[in-house]
């Protein structure tokens, strides 16, 4: 009886269905942080001024029409790469993230966590528990970020330097997009717009309009709001002082709305009755319509000729089947109600437009939108060779408009050219000589893993990286508080006389996204992947 016991003991009990697996242990850990620091090298190369584009080209299928792209720009790499791996789709996720956010250092926050992983895999693998390795990276994050805070500056009281401040920190932005050689022109743009905002930048208003044909000076802001739909045959192609419905609503007389009905009839003439009653039920709602007095009308859905016909009758502008974004973004910027019912006049808000006008840009007919209600808004409309060019443009002035956005609300910016990063790093190497106990070596790891970045930078424009470094942080440790990487002709500047501005509250959430994400990583000692559900044959 103890003897089979003993064998009942030794036996291994099958958890997990057969088609599951599980890694535990070394072998969790190191799956884990492999697959990160992937991630991590992935998008390396598209770092800084001097960073490299990817071609992400679809795999092609029967129709073979699929759109590759071309882009540096970190987290759209990574949300159109199909990865198995759960630690690099915590990177993923972490990019994703920092663009919805902040809208830019995307390649930033995904390039530091897998520093400060590759950092962490060297402490673990010397046998220190992970949970000091973490212990060690929260307090050289604290650490870096009250550096950070520190180091900021703040110009909001004076208007002219602001606005110069904006302009640089837009040039620091856009000098590592496709549109480098154009930043000064598109970096003036994007602060022209975003400073029309007087109560906060509402990047609602803000529509980046794309057209092929010419080039990229081309590109130009408009004052106003531009749709891209044609007005309706038959109505005044320029109205003034409009007032302006905007509805979502069937207008389409002819489709009897009750689905599954069915109508026998005996004769065509019964045919004609109810064909009649449609008409007539449609020129009630027009009338309706009518009474609110009302400029411009403008519909989400289609309108059809007779319902049309009656509008332009009064003198009615008339726009059907205007996008679902484009009304969303005319309500918000004229000020208008969308309306689905219309027997309450008194209660429907009208939008107001100074002017509204059909012009031509390139080869298409657009509806410009001057002096609206709200007249913050304006549109601008990019210009290019080809639809790969103008995708990445718009790219670029998105992350732009987001970080001037962010810079506006927080009014903090610090240099860049890696004079954040290094002056963050001395630092934590400073804290690391106060901790007594083995947390000082992962507050040594997170100071290495933060130089790294400027170090990737001056790997990517092709210099001695190595020097530039040693160099740098010699420099910010002689009390030159100015000093960065002028990354155009391989040595140390004075980031001020440059004007290579970045936005403080970029730097701090790519800091603190990737601390979290390493963390979590670092945590993990067991990957069970599951079995797929089996589909059953009925």
């Amino acid at each position: 009886m103890l003897t089979s016991i003993g064998n009942i003991g030794l036996a291994t009990p099958q958890v997990l269905n057969e088609n599951a697996s599980e890694e535990k242990g070394e072998l969790a850990r190191l799956s884990s942080f492999v697959g990160a620091i992937a991630v991590a090298e992935l998008v390396k190369s598209t770092l800084g001024p001097r960073g490299m584009d990817k071609i992400l080209q679809p795999q092609s299928t029967e129709g073979g029409n699929e759109k590759m792209i071309i882009t540096n720009d970190g987290a759209t790499i990574l949300k159109n790469i199909y990865l198995d791996n759960p630690a690099a789709k915590i990177l993923v996720d972490i990019s994703k993230t920092q663009d919805s956010v902040v809208g830019d250092g995307t390649t930033t926050v995904a390039v530091l966590a897998g520093e400060i992983l590759r950092e962490a895999e060297k402490l673990v693998n010397m046998k220190i528990h992970p949970q000091v390795v973490i212990s060690g990276l929260r307090l050289a994050r604290d650490r870096a970020r009250e550096t950070l805070i520190k180091i900021s500056m703040n110009n909001k009281d004076d208007k002219v330097q602001f606005r110069n401040d904006l302009v640089n920190i837009a040039m620091t932005t856009l000098s590592s997009k496709l549109v480098t050689h154009e930043k000064e022109f598109f970096a003036n743009m994007v602060v022209d717009a975003v400073l029309r905002f007087k109560d906060g930048a509402n990047l609602e208003a803000i529509k980046l309009l794309k057209k092929v044909g010419g080039s990229l000076k081309d590109s130009f802001l408009c004052d106003g709001l531009i749709l891209e739909k044609t007005i309706s045959t038959g109505c005044q192609k320029i109205r003034k002082n409009a007032k302006i419905m905007v509805a979502n609503t069937p207008m389409d007389y002819d489709k009897i709305k009750i689905y599954g009905s069915r109508v026998k009839v005996d004769s065509m003439n019964k045919v004609s009755e109810i064909e009649q009653a449609e008409k007539d039920k449609m020129k009630r709602k027009v009338e309706k319509i009518l009474n609110h007095k009302i400029d411009v009308f403008i519909n989400r859905q289609l309108i059809y000729n007779y319902p049309e016909q009656l509008l332009v009758e009064k003198g009615v502008m008339v726009i059907e089947h205007a996008d679902f974004e484009g009304v969303e973004r005319l309500s918000a910027v004229t000020g208008a109600d969308i309306v689905s019912t219309f027997d309450n006049p008194e209660n429907v808000k009208l939008g107001y437009c100074d002017l509204i006008e059909e012009i031509m840009i390139g080869e298409d007919k657009v509806i410009k939108f001057s002096g609206c209600a709200r007249n913050e808004a304006c549109t601008i409309v990019l210009r290019g060779a080809s639809s790969h060019l103008l995708d990445e443009a718009e790219r670029s002035l998105h992350d732009a408009l987001c970080v001037i956005v962010e810079t506006v609300k927080s009014h903090k910016v610090i240099y860049g050219g890696g004079n954040s990063e290094m002056r963050m790093a001395a630092e934590v190497e400073n804290l690391s000589k106060e901790i007594k106990g083995k947390e000082s070596l992962a507050i040594e790891g997170v100071a290495r893993a933060l130089r790294q970045l400027p170090t990737i930078l001056a790997d990517n424009a092709g210099y001695d990286s190595a020097e530039l470094i040693s160099n740098l942080k010699n420099s910010i440790h002689d009390g030159n508080m100015y000093a960065g990487l002028n990354l155009y002709e391989g040595k140390i500047a004075n980031m001020n006389e440059l004007g290579i501005y970045e936005c403080f509250r970029v730097k701090e959430q790519a800091l603190l996204s990737a601390c979290e994400a390493a963390e979590m990583i670092i945590r993990v000692d067991d990957i069970i992947t599951c079995a797929p559900r089996a589909r059953t044959r009925e």
